[in-house]
């Protein structure tokens, strides 16, 4: 690290440090965090000319302490007039991300496209912003550990900035404390930051946030990050050879879509992924026996979260090779027949009630009493009535002890809102990309700091089949129902 103070127009800005590690474009966003000037348009002085953003920092000389002059004009919103016609780009960018209907993007800080993509993603469930916004006002748990403290409060902080922003965000903060916590993401090769798994991130992300926000509750109270990603399964596991059976529960927080030949649908892999075998050693046998582990879920969240299971290990070139076989996916899935029978019988009723909410909305006016919004989902409940793992709504009981009017149930049918691509052929290169759909039902592609606005019927062509953007992760958000 090199300390330098840095002078731009009339201001200095003392103490700015260089990581001399990262790529000078890096130091550019640190400076565009400070003084509001994209680093495309930053003219930074250093010896032998202007600071490029590539250059080798050995060469450019900085020294401890050194003055550095920077020139260039900072993003300005042009003030509103008093009277007359509004226009966007006079209203402050708060209101600028309503108009727009889509959040900002974030910069690409080196091989950053991983961390960039599950960050859209998980900034889409407003629950999950909800839970963290409270977080800021209980402060660290005695028994949460500093870097998870600092990784969950830097996730806040960072989707408040892409939420009061139209211009790309620079998540400096975040992805300091995310290798601080997970030193595996700063891994580099010849002076430069490596790509990374997605999927990786995404769970080392939600495992910090459900210990960080399990800690802060009461010993009573809800586990938020369970009853939003969490997935309860019954396991049988049985032994042909021994007669051996017992039964275990555990909780997940994404299912597995296992692809082979056989597998061309989201729903076969899913399927396919329920029974498996292991080997493991047998006390009536004495020796090492091979079981089947058979699954069904018994609770159900608000948002499913699907892998697609596209890279294994390859001996030959030693790096994680992918499948690039197709397999279609739905805008809409159906988990009942994947749900045990004791899940099943809960989620008759709620089905029920949706099948006749959308029989009337198909020819009748629809009742109140079935609450179902126009586009033909029923109406998603706010983030304190969001759902417990054992599929059945949260009893949201005030502390008086008085109950809701209605309480929402969950169905077993997911609604997908967000899709996390790759395009390339191997995991740790590549690159990762974000399709979130948005609050007000059109779809966004963001591509690091370029948001692009998406078709509905493209999201499903992210199947795969070639050297294009296929999914590897989905989010579904559970369709429920007023009881």
């Amino acid at each position: 690290m090199v300390t330098v103070s840095v002078k731009w127009q009339k201001e200095v800005y003392p103490a700015v440090e260089i990581d001399t590690s990262q790529p000078p474009y890096v130091f550019k966003c640190q400076l565009y965090d400070l003084t509001g000037v994209p680093p495309e348009r930053q003219k930074i002085m250093v010896k032998g000319g202007l600071l490029k953003d590539d250059a080798d920092w050995s060469k450019v000389g900085v020294k401890e302490g050194q003055r550095l002059m920077m020139m260039g004009t900072a993003d300005e919103i042009v003030k509103a007039p008093e009277k007359g016609p509004v226009f966007v780009e006079d209203m402050p960018e708060e209101e600028q991300v309503v108009n727009l209907g889509h959040s900002a993007g974030l910069f690409n800080l080196g091989n950053t496209c991983y961390m960039n993509s599950t960050v859209q993603c998980l900034h889409s469930v407003p629950e999950l912003k909800s839970a963290l916004t409270e977080y800021n006002q209980l402060g660290k748990s005695n028994d949460l550990d500093h870097s998870s403290h600092l990784l969950t409060t830097a996730t806040r902080d960072l989707f408040n900035d892409l939420d009061k922003n139209v211009k790309p965000v620079a998540p400096m903060q975040f992805w300091m404390v995310l290798r601080k916590k997970y030193p595996q993401f700063g891994q580099q090769n010849n002076g430069a930051f490596m790509q990374q798994d997605a999927e990786e991130c995404w769970t080392q992300l939600l495992y910090t946030l459900s210990q960080s926000l399990k800690s802060q509750s009461s010993s009573e109270g809800p586990d938020i990050v369970k009853a939003l990603f969490g997935i309860e399964f019954d396991n049988r596991i049985h032994c042909a050879e021994s007669g051996e059976e017992s039964t275990e529960t555990e909780t997940v927080y994404s299912l597995k879509c296992h692809i082979s030949q056989e597998v061309n649908h989201l729903h076969e892999g899913l399927k396919r992924g329920l029974k498996s075998e292991l080997e493991k050693a047998s006390p009536s046998l004495g020796r090492s026996a091979v079981y089947v582990k058979d699954s069904r879920i018994n609770g159900l969240p608000r948002y499913l979260t699907i892998q697609f299971v596209r890279f294994f290990w390859k001996r030959e070139s030693n790096q994680k090779a992918k499948i690039l076989r197709k397999v279609d996916y739905p805008l809409s899935l159906d988990v009942y027949d994947l749900c045990s029978d004791n899940l099943r019988k809960k989620l008759e009723g709620p089905r029920k009630v949706l099948r006749d909410a959308e029989g009337k909305k198909a020819g009748l006016k629809t009742s109140a009493k079935t609450s179902v919004s126009t586009d033909g989902d029923t109406k998603m409940t706010e983030a304190e009535e969001s759902s417990s793992g054992s599929g059945e709504a949260s009893k949201s009981a005030s502390q008086e002890g008085v109950l809701p009017e209605k309480e929402h149930q969950l169905t077993g049918i997911y609604d997908l809102v967000a899709v996390l691509t790759h395009k390339g052929r191997s995991a740790d290169s590549g690159h990762y990309v974000a399709w979130v759909k948005q609050e007000n039902g059109k779809w966004v592609q963001f591509d690091d700091d370029n948001p692009i606005p998406q078709r509905e019927e493209d999201i499903t062509k992210l199947s795969g089949g070639g050297d294009w953007h296929m999914a590897y992760i989905c989010m579904y958000k559970a369709r429920v129902v007023p009881m």
